[in-house]
């Protein structure tokens, strides 16, 4: 028996793949058979396109950072640094 390997989609692939269950000629089924995905995984990408926007699919992990995280991240190294010297 083989195992399962577990597919990796890049954030623009599912951000794409979003935009294109927005077309009223088309459904998510029909998307996402097109893509070769499931409609279930579809369904979950565009849920969290919907509540994240753009900061939905940062990629390899990472967690997505509004422009106001990252300065206040960026400020408290800073500050650490300075600490330490």
């Amino acid at each position: 028996m083989s195992a399962h390997q577990r597919r990796k989609y890049d954030s623009e692939f599912k951000r794409n793949a979003v935009l294109l269950t927005e077309d009223p000629d088309r459904t998510v089924r029909e998307v996402a058979d097109s893509l070769g995905i499931s409609a279930d995984l579809l369904y979950q990408w565009r849920k969290r396109y919907r509540q994240q926007g753009d900061l939905a699919f940062p990629g390899n992990g990472k967690v997505a950072l509004t422009p106001e995280q990252q300065r206040i991240q960026e400020l408290e190294k800073r500050l650490k640094d300075a600490e330490m010297e």
